[in-house]
């Protein structure tokens, strides 16, 4: 069945296209109460449903939140889309997803397709990159960016700000320490221990897993231990577990007089990925090497030995950038919320000697 249009509701209810316009899309000028009634009645008659382009012309305002994440499967990304969810309910606004494995040339298509679908704001979350191969997509990434926000658009960046973008309006970082959280960790887990560190790393130029080996090394000189071996591997589980089983070879290998070994890996996803490697090598953790994460996602609840990590208010990230980008931000920034804060929180995965 064909939809209707709003010429036709205008024609049951005795008015104008325009006039029928304002009544159903919203506007300034406001037709009197008789005659909107008589334009919704026909409205409803006709089963006519309103055109949501139309409306945001009207209104100067879409209604639309633009979520850019790396993998809506990952816990990371998924509980900071509640929390933009969370918030954006709260603001009535909707909520548009686009997934783009983290490429910068993805993540441009979708600010693309969000702006021209008149997207209010655009939440980004996921690391930055200045690795060379992402050069000229991070350029055009920032290019596309600036022009949304010259247009009036609103941006919120989770982590790091976007590489070369320069808009000065409508521009919001929310900022996470990983490093100073990664230094705390390290200090923690140096503590007491006689062992040998190892870091499991995404590739070099990721900047939240650079910013977190860096503080993880940090801390470690400033407990009077030596740096931690680096092992770079993808950002995901599958990099944990090929990582893991490269691991699970050497503590094998090394024999009964081995030294302890003490993983951290820069997310807990990695860590999930590299103690099912080394369980599969039949190593088990604590007993035969400890291990941290970063990030305590959800997942962790059913996940044994209860993994050590840090703690990361997830939700709250998303429910702060998307409050960032509400209209009047800039006007009453403490109506965000206070910065984000983490903490080291450790359980059985790290208790040396269990």
């Amino acid at each position: 069945m064909a939809a209707s249009t709003l010429t036709e509701v205008a024609r049951l209810a005795g008015v104008s296209p325009a006039t029928a316009s304002r009544v159903l899309n919203g506007s300034a000028r406001t037709p009197g109460p008789d005659i909107a009634q008589r334009v919704r009645q026909a409205a409803d008659s006709l089963g006519y449903i309103p055109n949501a382009q139309a409306q945001g012309l009207a209104k100067s305002s879409s209604g639309l939140i633009g979520l850019i994440v790396h993998d809506i499967a990952d816990p990371y990304f998924a509980a900071i889309a509640r929390g933009v969810q969370d918030a954006a309910r709260e603001q009535r606004r909707m909520v548009l997803l686009a997934t783009t494995g983290g490429a910068p040339a993805e993540e441009k298509e979708a600010v693309a397709a969000f702006a021209a679908r008149r997207a209010d704001s655009i939440v980004i979350a996921g690391s930055r990159s200045a690795r060379n191969e992402d050069l000229q997509d991070n350029a055009e990434l920032a290019a596309e960016l600036d022009r949304y926000c010259r247009n009036g658009g609103q941006v919120a960046v989770v982590g790091h700000p976007v590489v070369g973008a320069s808009a000065s309006e409508g521009y919001h970082v929310v900022a996470v320490p990983n490093e100073e959280l990664a230094e705390s960790l390290a200090a923690s887990l140096a503590e007491g221990r006689d062992c040998d560190f190892v870091v499991i790393g995404g590739p070099e130029g990721l900047f939240t897993s650079d910013d977190r080996i860096r503080g993880f090394q940090a801390g470690l000189e400033r407990a009077g231990r030596p740096a931690a071996e680096l092992v770079r591997s993808a950002f995901n589980r599958s990099g944990g577990y090929e990582a893991g089983l490269a691991l699970a070879q050497r503590i094998k290998a090394a024999g009964p007089a081995r030294r302890p070994l003490c993983i951290f890996a820069v997310n807990d996803v990695m860590a999930i990925g590299a103690t099912a490697a080394l369980r599969a090598e039949g190593l088990r953790i604590p007993r035969d090497a400890t291990i941290a994460g970063f990030d305590d996602i959800e997942t962790l609840r059913d996940f044994r030995p209860a993994l050590s990590t840090v703690r990361l208010p997830l939700e709250d990230i998303g429910r702060l950038a998307t409050r960032a980008t509400a209209r009047g931000a800039a006007e009453h920034p403490d109506e965000a919320g206070p910065p984000i804060t983490g903490a080291v929180t450790l359980r059985r995965s790290t208790e040396a000697g269990a």
